[in-house]
């Protein structure tokens, strides 16, 4: 056979794999995570973008026109949700990077967290399979202390974004108590959720009380563990309190985190957000190095090496006082999960060495590093975001009726989470894109 004809019949192949109306996944070891079991030697059938049929490999007949996917010792898991991830405007060079970079590793949802009009038809563009990416939910532009003037300004903000489209608000650092309260009172009064940052005039105790929906990187949670009047930094208290966790109260943990579960409000900690930025035994070099700041341009690795330096240079920044501060967040989000608050997966990525993608994947290691067990991680990214999201019945899990957002792994992570990134391919809405499909996306960005 000549190289042309082969190189036809191979993209033929590669085609049909991807735009087959039915897939089956055959002997192939599910993990539903409804539960923390494996189901073995499954067929899993996907009729255009639904899981049609799971059944024992023996007694579920294949489709004589199926596109058959060999699961011999490989595992099903649902899609992963990002749910702190950031995407650029469509006028964006990068954007099909990022979009590119959540797909390569299984990544089939993301909250984005900084809206823009944009992403009003980029969300529909997606949805729609005009442009290969996760689906997206979408805050609409920040609340912050430079763009609402006013209480009475904050809540026309809200009425404007919930008319626009968006599916919730995005909440910063800089506003009053009297504009947050203003703000928060409106979304509650015509039902858009708003979500983020605690600012340091409301603190976690007031946010809570009004219904917040997430509260995102743990923000206020720090000063909440202090005794009143404690904090001698004069509010200066760092990357979300690290310079205070000396003067924390470990003993207040069980308190806050149940308030939290009484408030019904979420957490999404961005983990590898803090603990990149402020370990004292991880260098700005070392993490520059990591095979996965290939796919970024240099010029931002190069930023995120400075800003790393710029805090660990701060003089207030002492390395036992960080080394405290990860130990307590890790308390926090145990006591958190056991609790019963629930706990979202997020990476807030890309910002400071959090590659999208790979950086939830690293995310998920700081979840089992804090006492979840690989399953109970892997739930914060996939059937807790979709039951936080009001859409279980969509996705999260893998279960007839759900569209097929799934990853199939060549090895088992409830054993090692490690393995979450030993991926064979993703299947998106019901898309399949084999390894060697995910490595051409990933090739097209690698410096």
């Amino acid at each position: 056979m000549n190289k042309f004809l082969a190189t036809i019949l191979a993209l033929t192949f590669a085609c049909g794999a991807a735009f087959a109306e039915i897939t089956a996944f055959v002997n192939v070891n599910v993990i539903p995570l409804t539960s923390d079991s494996v189901i073995p030697a499954q067929t899993v059938i996907v009729d255009e973008h639904v899981i049609t049929t799971i059944g024992n490999v023996k007694e579920t007949p294949v489709p004589d026109d199926a596109f058959v996917i060999d699961g011999t010792d490989r595992y099903l898991m649902p899609g992963l949700a990002e749910m702190h991830g950031h995407v650029p405007g469509d006028s964006s060079a990068n954007l099909e990077r990022i979009l590119s970079l959540y797909v390569a590793n299984g990544v089939t949802t993301v909250r984005g967290m900084l809206g823009q009009p944009s992403h009003l038809t980029m969300r529909e563009r997606i949805a729609a399979g005009d442009l290969l990416g996760p689906r997206l939910i979408t805050s609409g532009p920040s609340f912050n202390g430079r763009s609402v003037a006013s209480p009475g300004a904050g809540a026309s903000m809200v009425r404007e974004q919930q008319a626009a489209g968006y599916d919730f608000l995005k909440i910063h650092p800089g506003l009053t108590r009297d504009e947050f309260d203003a703000i928060a009172a409106t979304a509650n009064e015509i039902g858009i959720p708003f979500a983020g940052h605690v600012p340091e005039d409301v603190g976690v105790e007031r946010a809570l009380a009004t219904g917040i929906a997430t509260i995102d990187h743990l923000d206020g949670y720090m000063q909440a563990l202090l005794t009143p009047n404690e904090d001698l930094s004069g509010g200066l208290g760092g990357f979300f309190g690290v310079f205070l966790a000396d003067m924390a109260d470990e003993s207040k943990i069980g308190a806050i985190a149940r308030a939290t579960v009484d408030a019904g409000v979420w957490n999404v900690p961005t983990e590898s957000l803090f603990e990149h930025v402020t370990a004292p035994d991880v260098s700005a070099d070392d993490l520059a190095s990591r095979p996965e700041m290939l796919f970024m341009p240099a010029g931002t690795v190069d930023q995120w090496r400075n800003a790393k330096e710029d805090l660990l240079g701060d003089s207030n920044y002492v390395p036992s006082t960080a080394a405290r501060a990860i130990e307590i967040r890790r308390q926090l989000i145990l006591a958190l999960h056991e609790a019963g608050a629930g706990l979202l997966l997020g990476s807030d990525s890309p910002q400071i060495f959090n590659v999208p993608g790979f950086a939830l994947h690293r995310e998920l290691d700081f979840m089992v590093a804090a006492g979840l067990s690989p399953a109970e991680a892997l739930q914060t990214g996939t059937i807790n975001a979709a039951t936080f999201l009001g859409q279980s019945d969509r996705f999260g899990a893998v279960r007839e009726g759900l569209e097929a957002d799934l990853v199939l792994l060549d090895f088992d992570p409830l054993a090692d989470i490690g393995n979450t990134r030993r991926i064979h391919g993703v299947m998106l809405r019901g898309r399949w894109l084999s390894r060697a499909d995910l490595d051409d996306l990933l090739a097209k960005y690698a410096r």
